[in-house]
């Protein structure tokens, strides 16, 4: 379906999809977007495959971003942004999505509508659920991860959120500079200026985090600490003290706990290795919390394995970020698919 046609929305509503090399999840990316909006924008970054063409060849409205200037998804969903304004400027809302996700029926008349009824939102995003979370442990993980917020009003938003269009623009759009979690530094800045971000109870989009191995996990981990460095040194001393909690914890469990049990070796004659019991103990406390709350015992233990070793690769990424600062240089995306295995290819729109 191309993106002429009949949508089921109103002609309030545009959408952005930013990616490179996505293939076939792209195309499931624009035909669910054309099925609910003709106001479609993509933004490529630099693909080989063929993508950029595609979309065209579809109908919708492309942006080939300038590869010369460092990528941050951040600077191709401001880019895309600019054009869709441009293209139909009396558009009021806009719904993001990465390429490798699919916005399920329905949801952008649903996010329209809250968005209408309560002109205090200023964001909205629902659940947004892993294509194929039997694949790979890793795959689980990430649809965990998507379903553990609140509905209700929020600080946080992925990558597929609808905004009001005149809220966005009036704080400058995305931070261009911050190579992951952008959208939570742009919650923090939206919510400065009075605007509430709500969940609805509504599952929005299908994402295909396509994870298959280890290293893959690990580096999407370190990019998380990274993110917690990055927008903690900006929004960190400010009323919402953004990732503050989560930057000590990364530290303590990170760098500390398992920092402290290597040199202590030959004064404790290896007993300091004991405290590295306390990340089984600390997994099995989170999964059964976890699954106290509703959710499978594989899947429980999956997310609890996963937040017990996660501070130790978030520590190097966040010790990323203050060298690249010491050092004076400019912080650069860290990429965790296409890392390992045939067929995987790079997504520049994913949440740390």
């Amino acid at each position: 379906m191309s993106a002429s046609s009949t949508s089921s929305t109103s002609a309030r509503v545009g959408a952005v999809a930013i990616g490179r090399n996505e293939g076939e999840r792209l195309r499931r990316c624009l035909e669910a977007l054309g099925r609910e909006t003709s106001r479609i924008v993509y933004v490529d970054s630099g693909s080989t495959d063929g993508s950029a063409e595609m979309a065209r060849a579809r109908g919708v409205e492309v942006v080939d971003l300038d590869m010369t200037i460092p990528f941050t998804a951040a600077r191709a969903r401001n880019a895309g942004f600019e054009r869709l304004r441009e293209r139909w400027p009396e558009t009021e809302y806009i719904q993001f999505v990465d390429g490798d996700m699919e916005v399920l029926p329905g949801w952008l008349t649903t996010a329209e509508q809250l968005l209408d009824d309560r002109t205090d939102v200023v964001a909205v995003c629902g659940w947004r659920r892993e294509r194929h979370p039997e694949r790979s442990i890793y795959n689980r993980i990430c649809d965990m991860e998507w379903r553990m917020g609140e509905v209700g009003e929020t600080a946080n938003f992925g990558g597929d959120v609808m905004f009001r269009a005149t809220a966005l623009a009036e704080v400058g759009g995305y931070d261009t500079g911050v190579i992951a979690a952008e959208d939570d530094e742009l919650g923090v800045r939206l919510r400065e200026r009075g605007g509430k971000l709500v969940r609805i109870d509504h599952e929005s989009t299908l994402h295909d985090a396509d994870m298959h191995h280890f290293r893959q996990w690990w580096t999407r981990a370190k990019r998380c600490g990274h993110a917690y460095a990055q927008v903690r040194a900006l929004h960190g001393d400010g009323e919402q003290a953004k990732f503050v909690t989560e930057l000590r914890r990364t530290w303590i469990f990170g760098a500390l706990v398992p920092g402290g049990a290597l040199v202590l070796t030959v004064p404790t004659l290896g007993l300091s290795w004991g405290a590295l019991g306390f990340y089984p103990l600390n997994a099995v406390r989170i999964a059964a919390g976890t699954h106290r709350r509703g959710f499978s015992w594989p899947d429980s233990l999956a997310w609890g394995a996963s937040c017990a070793l996660s501070p130790i690769p978030q520590a190097l990424g966040a010790a990323k970020f203050f060298l690249d600062k010491l050092r004076r240089r400019r912080p650069e995306i860290i990429e965790y698919k296409g890392l390992a295995g045939r067929g995987a290819r790079p997504n520049h729109g994913a949440r740390p």
